[in-house]
């Protein structure tokens, strides 16, 4: 009887682990809201990472994070480094493509709870009566990351923060 639970528990875990490795080999995380604002009030909000506190999402889940700024104010070559609870982990930003009024791109460095390399981006599309905001998250699905997604709904997940930075950028840019 005992021999028989644990090879089915040895069939399950393999069977399991083998699933995981059929999962995409790259991720994209990807939402977006409508803002009754122009882009150019919109972009200040996301180019200039001091303004970052005002919305987004993570500054809520540890109020005590300590950051560092290093870089320019905005644009190109601004970064934050961040340490904080295991809400929010530790790991590193930095605007590697800024163009004015449309699109801005981060290198996205996770350290803590556990290393990940991404990419990050907000685009801005100006529309008859506001402007478009997406915002997005992608890059390489390793195995540990294709395992967890078996179990965990990545896309939700970040997803939710996403919805959640997006309707407070809303509020703040439409004030």
């Amino acid at each position: 009887m005992l021999k028989t639970v644990i090879s089915l528990i040895a069939i399950a875990l393999a069977a399991v682990l083998a699933y995981a490795t059929t999962k995409p080999e790259t991720f994209r995380v990807q939402r977006s809201t409508h803002i009754y604002a122009s882009p150019e009030t919109i972009f200040p909000h996301i180019d200039t990472l001091a303004n970052w506190p005002a919305w987004s999402p993570w500054e809520k889940m540890d109020p005590a994070m300590k950051k560092t700024v290093s870089g320019p104010t905005h644009g190109k070559g601004a970064a934050v480094a961040w340490d904080g609870n295991s809400d929010v982990g530790t790991g590193r930003m930095e605007i590697t493509d800024s163009i004015p009024l449309s699109k801005i791109t981060f290198s996205l460095n996770f350290l803590k709870p556990f290393e990940a390399h991404n990419t990050a981006e907000f685009t801005l599309e100006h529309t008859d009566d506001g402007t478009r905001v997406t915002w997005a998250m992608f890059g390489p699905q390793g195995y540990l990351m294709k395992l967890m997604s078996v179990f965990v709904d990545c896309d939700q997940m970040i997803g939710k923060d996403f919805e959640a930075g997006l309707a407070a950028l809303k509020t703040v840019a439409e004030r």
